[in-house]
């Protein structure tokens, strides 16, 4: 029996490499009833929004593969990919960054494998802003103001725009549960918690307090065990919780993350994150790795899962048939992995590894030297995987 599967072009240069994604599941054997939905930039611009049909598909099948799609940035609707995660309740943003053999990075002689974790819903991402100049902002900055907290907003109500960070108990326990049921699931050894809670205690101290609650709750072991002291395990989560004995706990504040990341990404395995510094945290860390081109993603949430690409849409090159196709397979291997096809998902990966090792049939961003005319197109370098998957 196939799988349905909802297929999103996207735009851009999105219907090449997703047409080079589609044909690499196939060849794995796994049977797949493809439900092609179109929603790209002009799509969305011409009918006022995202279809009602593709939310529809989504629900119905659970699962979709999407193509990038252009957002326009300071204009137009808000990002295609938040109202998705927004609207399907897509709360868990998951990221690896796996080094391949082949690909050009400053971390060669390191083993760089983590997976990043991204609250989704909640944060600043939530969309709730306030426009300079506008009367309700001047009423919301007037009403803060007014609180006794012994903050005020100093700058003038006519030029000052506001933004929301929402951190809710439940939203924090959803995604640190994922996290630790994703390292338990994977044979994974250590999850680094990491927020800026030394500077707001309200919304990234709730941060720590859950992540906490939930590591004793799981079993894990602390690495600085005083954390642990006076943390009274998640109610929410009594006969519920994982064992992660055998996982070690971590802190991190975001602007030390980033520096351990770059001086030695191998410590780290899993880190979960808050959406905004997730956001962040995803491009540094597939910068690691070698860059966006190698670097997939996927959406998950209770009801529905989606899987991408974390590179946008790079709309100059669409129709040349000259993009890097491998951060959307590899995200259609997360997929395979999703639905219970572990051996397929792993034969896609090796034989993903295996041309970039071989660098021969591959784009032209991972050559040695991106003007070499060896360089293959994106349909070519998907056919070379495929010829791969026959021989593993």
């Amino acid at each position: 029996m196939a799988y349905k599967v909802t297929l999103i072009p996207g735009d851009g240069t999105g219907p090449e490499i997703a047409e080079a994604t589609r044909k690499c599941i196939d060849a794995t054997g796994v049977k797949i009833d493809w439900d092609v939905q179109e929603c790209g930039i002009e799509v969305i611009e011409a009918e006022g929004s995202i279809p009602d049909r593709v939310f529809k598909s989504i629900k119905a099948n659970k699962v979709a593969i999407k193509g990038p799609i252009t957002t326009p940035i300071g204009k137009g609707f808000r990002s295609v990919n938040v109202h998705l995660r927004q609207e399907l309740g897509l709360y868990a943003c998951v990221r690896p960054c796996k080094q391949y053999k082949g690909v050009r990075t400053f971390y060669e002689n390191s083993k760089v494998d983590l997976v990043l974790v991204r609250e989704n819903t909640e944060d600043l991402y939530a969309g709730v802003e306030f426009k300079a100049g506008e009367p309700k902002t001047a009423d919301l900055i007037n009403f803060i103001n007014g609180i006794a907290t012994g903050k005020k907003i100093n700058t003038g109500l006519a030029t000052t725009g506001v933004s929301i960070k929402p951190m809710s108990y439940e939203g924090t326990r959803d995604i640190a549960k994922y996290a630790f049921d994703y390292a338990i699931a994977n044979k994974r050894s250590t999850i680094s918690s990491v927020c800026k809670a030394n500077i707001m205690k309200f919304t990234d101290g709730l941060w720590y307090d859950e992540t906490r609650a939930v590591a004793v709750a799981y079993k894990a072991k602390f690495e600085q065990p005083e954390l642990a002291q006076g943390v009274t395990a998640d109610p929410a989560l009594a006969g519920k919780a994982g064992d992660a004995s055998g996982i070690i706990y971590t802190e991190r504040l975001i602007d030390n993350m980033c520096m351990q990341l770059v001086q030695k990404p191998e410590l780290y395995d899993v880190i979960v994150t808050s959406n905004l510094y997730g956001d962040i945290l995803s491009d540094l860390c597939a910068g690691l790795v070698g860059g966006l081109g190698v670097a997939p993603g996927s959406n998950i949430g209770t009801e529905a899962a989606i899987f991408e690409a974390t590179h946008g849409s790079a709309p100059k090159y669409k129709g040349q048939n000259k993009v890097n196709p491998t951060a959307l397979i590899l995200s259609g291997k997360m997929m395979l992995d999703y639905i219970g096809e572990h051996d397929a998902a792993n034969r896609l990966d090796a034989a993903v590894a295996a041309v970039i090792a071989e660098g021969k049939d591959v784009t032209y961003d991972m050559k040695p030297d991106r003007n070499d005319p060896t360089a293959v197109g994106t349909q070519e370098m998907a056919a070379a995987i495929c010829a791969k998957l026959k021989k593993i």
